[in-house]
Parts: structure tokens; sequence; C-alpha cells
């Protein structure tokens, strides 16, 4: 379903292997919680997203365990920036942008964190509106306008 989803609105996207139910589970245990119904469900089908310009649009399992880990545990983010617990990051912009879900409290918006401003910003309702948004145009900066 997700690769149908992806491939309906950029067609030469990336994919790869699916990851195991077990690496899912390992990798909920060291985040200390499940993740999101549909981004779970998406790296069953394949490990990450690549879009335009081989951008990360979902990251690998791997690359969102670990760099989830990384900002909820770097003193320095901690003193530059306002805390990330509401927020489970899975993909970027290739520019340091980076997009999350919501999961304090849990709801399927999709939110843009800019590293420049520490601002969040939603962009897309759900993961499939986020993907069908920013694999459209192949802009960089598809977000800026984005709205409901």
């Amino acid at each position: 379903m997700w690769r149908r989803t992806v491939q309906e609105v950029f067609p030469e996207a990336g994919f790869r292997e699916p990851v195991q139910e077990s690496a899912l589970a390992g990798a909920e245990k060291r985040l200390g919680r499940a993740l999101p119904g549909d981004l779970g469900r998406l790296l069953l089908e394949s490990d990450g997203v690549t879009g335009h310009t081989h951008v990360d649009t979902v990251w690998s399992l791997d690359r969102i365990v670990e760099h989830n880990l990384l900002f909820r545990s770097d003193e320095s983010f901690a003193r530059l920036y306002m805390p990330f617990d509401a927020l489970l990051f899975f993909g970027d912009d290739g520019g340091g942008d980076q997009f999350a879900l919501v999961v304090k409290p849990e709801r399927p918006d999709v939110f843009v964190w800019e590293h420049e401003t520490d601002s969040r910003r939603w962009v897309a309702g759900d993961l499939r509106d986020y993907l069908r948004r920013s694999l459209r145009t192949g802009e960089d900066d598809w977000y800026a306008h984005a709205g409901p």
C-alpha cells in the first residue's frame, strides 16, 4: 500500500528492503515507545523512502532510532532548543530541516522543525499527506507555504 502511494506521486522514488517485525520491535524497545502505526507499516514495506535529488523523505529505521535518541539525550541540544519529546523525527529536506510525527499527544499530524529558528510548524495532516506533498514537486522548500 505505501509503495503504491509513493509511486503514484513520484514513480522514481527509491525503496529499500523492508524491515523485519523483530527489528521494528527492537527499535521500539530502544525508543521506549511504539512507532506511530502508519510509519511502522511503511517501514515494513520499505526501510525508508528516497525522494527527489536523493533526499531521505523517510529515513531508515536505524536512522530514526539513532536520531531521536540523540535529540533527546544531547545536552547541547537541550541548551539550544525546546524539548523534542512531543515529536518523532522520521525524515528531512536535505538542508537541515526535519519532519516529525506528533507523539505527545499522539496524533497523525506532521510538523517541520526548522533548525535555524527552532520553530515547529504543521505541514501535513498525516504520513500519506506528507508523502504526497513532499514528493509532488521535488522542491526542497515545498513546506514553506504548507497549509490545510
